[in-house]
């Protein structure tokens, strides 16, 4: 694998940080397991930050880390990438069975090209998703998850984004297996990725 790219600090974000992050923690719970939420499925059409059209059927085969995030997020988002992007490379050879894929809720500012300029700076193999307003919320309705624009004048252009904030893990057969809560440690997804991978293989 290659190895993570440097995080770089996104200036005048951190503002909106604490009101922000308690946006942010709302729907989060101890990671579970599926069972708790079976009617929860990916089904997505969006643009990955590489200008191809993804849907959940080019993932089958592989183990899909799905969370909801945008560029602009001073704290959970880059926090969360950061957090993948330490996964992927401790999984080693395995990472190749991994694909985590964050899905922007902000369709205003986050386009393609933005997408592009951010998410690699956390790792290479990580896909960034965008889409328009009417395809984030169909997807979101599939995933079940909130998300919300938050008026905040402090934050760039007047807004930032509540959403929900657990990390969906997704097995090759497309199933939801687990729902990992933010803040859960990079290690314990290794080590839960490590088992399943393995059992599978």
């Amino acid at each position: 694998m290659k190895p993570t790219r440097s995080l770089l600090l996104l200036p005048g974000l951190a503002v909106v940080a604490f009101a922000g992050g308690l946006l942010w923690q709302r729907g989060t719970s101890a990671s579970v397991v599926a069972e708790a939420e079976p009617a929860i499925v990916a089904d997505f059409e969006l643009t990955g930050h590489d200008g191809m059209l993804r849907t959940e059927e080019d993932f089958r085969g592989q183990w899909t880390l799905v969370f909801f995030r945008f560029t602009h997020c001073p704290d959970v988002c880059p926090t969360t990438l950061a957090d993948m992007a330490q996964v992927m490379d401790d999984l080693g050879p395995q990472a190749d069975a991994v694909q985590p894929l964050f899905v922007s809720v902000d369709s205003e500012r986050d386009d393609v090209e933005a997408l592009a300029e951010y998410v690699p700076q956390f790792h290479p193999e990580i896909i960034g998703l965008a889409g328009t307003s009417e395809q984030i919320e169909k997807t979101a309705e599939t995933f079940k998850i909130y998300h919300e624009k938050v008026e905040a004048e402090q934050a760039p252009d007047g807004y930032t984004m509540g959403h929900s904030s657990q990390i969906f893990l997704f097995n090759p057969e497309g199933e939801l297996v687990e729902l990992f809560s933010y803040g859960t440690p990079a290690a314990e997804i290794t080590a839960g990725l490590r088992s399943r991978i393995a059992a599978d293989g």
